[in-house]
């Protein structure tokens, strides 16, 4: 997509008109185009097209942020905004959790655009809806399947970003989300897997997402696994190792890392919703999170990771960094703003979901960095343990410190060898305790995104992606359902 350029003269006309009226202004354009295809046991079940745009006005006054959005993108729709944000900055002021200035808010300049290697326009509808037919096709391998679904979110973003300090960002985003569900039922024994535990392969990429042998191997593979803990034994509870596949760190690793990690949880800002954290300012630099071998980046540069930029919405440039170095925690999730308020080092996190909503302390790509293993080592290390994948069901406390994770799938590993398949398998731990007993890291790590993780009020669903390898853990208790 591009934006028109008739819009961004207008947008740059008002922001000029605007600005001598405050200490500092920006102007933040979203567009997003949003495509859903689906299909379900081989019939066309969802084909819907949605679009939104809109801006967010930001002002700085008397050392307070004030905000305000609006879809009416002609001037006076766009001076409407900026006097509410004026309004809602000067009242705010009195109450201020501190003095914030022009820097943070960067004058960023650049650009940033997904990397495709097909473009999104070389495939047509008709082309995905006869890919998912013949997917859900492929899953039908036992009269036992009794629900067989393939579906697609196609998102592409634009985003426009101008402030009265000289900032002019442009980036461009292209999402696909691909996941397959297929549910088997026998004699009262109803089992469901999916390709990657509800998160879904959701990257920044083209039309090669929709590769036809690859999906149809995706689609295969899940079908003959459900078949699988149709007779497959209850996960046993005992203590044991446990091997984890990428899938389900990705859900482990922002549950557990990710989100504890945030400033604002730290300062309270976050506590109403969803909960704070266990962790503490004096902790950064201190706190061993984890094993010597648990390296954990912030990188928003990431190829294809669903949390991608070049510049979060406060027009800080975003860079790799680690969070956490040979299981020492170092540095936080925290934009310029958290950063001023804690007087600790951040990254470029200050993200919104879209135009309506202000920027908050949020993850991008959380990455664990990978390690020197084979998987076929690790597998052989193992006496008596657990290999486990997607995830089914999540728990974890207010302080992102107890949690418990349900699967859909593992298998036992006995003597060093992959045995058979158990069905329902949960663990349970608590983060730092679970994180230091690590023992083994992969040098092979997958990719997976969460489309819709939501925080904040009012809630903000944003897109954070997760490039894992498979962890091996000690000593961790496992159970059935």
């Amino acid at each position: 997509m591009n934006i028109y350029p008739n819009m961004q003269l207008n947008l740059r006309k008002t922001l000029a008109n605007l600005s001598p009226q405050v200490d500092w202004t920006q102007i933040r354009y979203v567009s997003e185009k949003t495509t859903w295809r689906m299909v379900r046991d081989e019939k066309s079940e969802r084909n819907s097209l949605s679009f939104d745009q809109g801006v967010m006005v930001e002002v700085l006054i008397e050392g307070h942020f004030g905000y305000a959005g609006t879809s009416d993108l002609t001037e006076e729709g766009i001076k409407s905004a900026f006097d509410k944000a004026c309004f809602l900055a000067k009242h705010a002021s009195n109450y201020k959790a501190h003095n914030f200035t022009e820097l943070q808010r960067p004058p960023a300049v650049g650009t940033y655009n997904s990397h495709l290697e097909i473009g999104l326009d070389k495939i047509s509808a008709q082309e995905i809806i006869d890919i998912f037919i013949e997917a859900t096709r492929a899953m039908k391998l036992s009269e036992k399947i009794v629900s067989r679904s393939a579906t697609t979110m196609i998102s592409e973003i634009e985003q426009l970003t101008i402030s009265s300090s000289g900032a002019d960002i442009h980036q461009n985003f292209s999402i696909v989300n691909t996941d397959f569900s297929v549910t088997a039922h026998q004699n009262g024994e109803t089992q469901t897997r999916t390709d990657s535990g509800g998160l879904a392969r959701c990257l920044q990429i083209g039309a090669e997402a929709f590769d036809r042998e690859t999906l149809l191997q995706r689609a295969r593979k899940i079908a003959e696994e459900a078949l699988e803990l149709l007779a497959a034994e209850n996960c046993p509870k005992d203590t044991l190792d446990i091997l984890i596949a990428p899938d389900q760190m990705t859900l482990q690793v922002h549950e557990s890392i990710g989100h504890p990690l945030e400033y604002d949880r730290i300062l309270g800002d976050e506590r109403n919703y969803a909960g704070w954290s266990f962790v503490q300012p004096q902790d950064f630099g201190n706190l061993q999170y984890g094993s010597p071998l648990l390296n954990v980046t912030f990188d928003p540069t990431t190829p294809n990771g669903l949390g991608s930029y070049a510049f979060d919405d406060s027009g800080h440039q975003a860079a790799k960094e680690f969070l956490i170095k040979d299981g020492v925690l170092l540095r936080g999730l925290g934009g310029l703003e958290s950063q001023a308020r804690l007087n600790l080092s951040g990254v470029a996190s200050s993200r919104s979901s879209s135009w309506n909503r202000a920027p908050i302390d949020r993850m991008a790509n959380i990455n664990i960095e990978p390690g020197i293993d084979k998987i076929e080592d690790m597998i052989k290390s193992v006496q008596r343990g657990l290999f486990i994948m997607s995830n089914k069901s999540w728990s974890i406390d207010d302080y992102r410190n107890k949690f418990q994770f349900g699967c859909e799938y593992a298998k036992l590993i006995e003597n060093g060898e992959l045995t058979k398949t158990v069905k329902n398998p949960n663990y349970r731990g608590t983060t730092v305790q679970f994180w230091n007993s690590l023992k083994s890291v992969s040098d092979t790590r997958e990719s997976f995104g969460a489309a819709f993780c939501g925080k904040g009020e009012p809630n903000q669903g944003i897109r954070v992606g997760h490039k894992t390898p498979y962890c091996l853990f000690s000593n961790i208790e496992v159970f059935g359902a």
